[in-house]
C-alpha cells in the first residue's frame, strides 16, 4: 500500500476479489445454513419502524403492544424480512444478478427485541436463462427461525445469477 494513514489512502492498492456463488455453484436440494445469525436489539426495531413511516403501535408503542397480548414490542415483519434476506445474501446473490422476486411469503410468529434469527435455504430450481445465456435463473425456499429455534418466517425467493466467465 502507498504511504500510511487515510491521506495516503488509494482503493486501487486492493486487490478486486470475486465473491458469492456462481450459477454453476447450484444444484437441486443443495441447503446452505446461513452464517452467525443477527440479534435484533430494540433500536433496530424502533429505528426501522421510524424511519419507513411504519407507525403501528405494536411496533413504536410498548405499554399497546403489552396490552394486545404481546410480551413487549412487536418488530416489524419488515425488518425481519430484510434481516433474513440480508442473511443469505453471502451464500446466494453476492455474486450479483438482479433480484427477480420474493413468493409465499409467511410471517409464522412474532420476532422481539432481543430475539436471534438464523436461516436456511435450499436451492428448489436453477435453470439457464433464454434470454441471457451468461445467467441461469435460481430459485431457493428460506426458513428463518429463532434462538429457540421456532420457525418465525419462509419465502421463495429468485434471482438471475451470473455464470463463470468461459475462458
Amino acid at each position: 500500500m502507498t504511504g500510511s494513514g487515510p491521506a495516503n489512502f488509494d482503493p486501487a492498492d486492493f486487490e478486486l476479489r470475486s465473491r458469492g456463488n456462481k450459477f454453476e455453484d447450484f444444484q437441486v436440494g443443495q441447503v446452505f445454513r446461513h452464517h452467525w445469525g443477527r440479534t435484533i436489539t430494540e433500536a433496530d426495531a424502533l429505528n426501522f419502524a421510524t424511519i419507513t413511516c411504519a407507525y403501528n403501535p405494536m411496533y413504536l408503542n410498548a405499554e399497546f403492544s403489552l396490552a394486545h397480548g404481546n410480551k413487549a414490542l412487536v418488530v416489524s415483519p419488515m425488518l425481519v424480512l430484510c434481516t433474513v434476506v440480508g442473511l443469505s445474501v453471502e451464500d446466494l446473490s453476492e455474486a450479483g444478478g438482479p433480484f427477480l422476486g420474493v413468493e409465499d411469503c409467511v410471517f409464522t410468529q412474532h420476532v422481539y427485541p432481543g430475539d436471534t434469527l438464523t436461516a436456511t435455504s435450499t436451492v428448489l430450481s436453477a435453470r439457464q436463462s433464454s434470454s441471457r445465456p451468461s445467467t441461469g435463473i435460481v430459485t431457493w425456499r428460506t426458513e428463518a427461525q429463532n434462538q429457540r429455534d421456532e420457525p418465525v418466517l419462509s419465502y421463495t425467493r429468485t434471482n438471475l445469477v451470473a455464470k463463470r466467465a468461459r475462458a
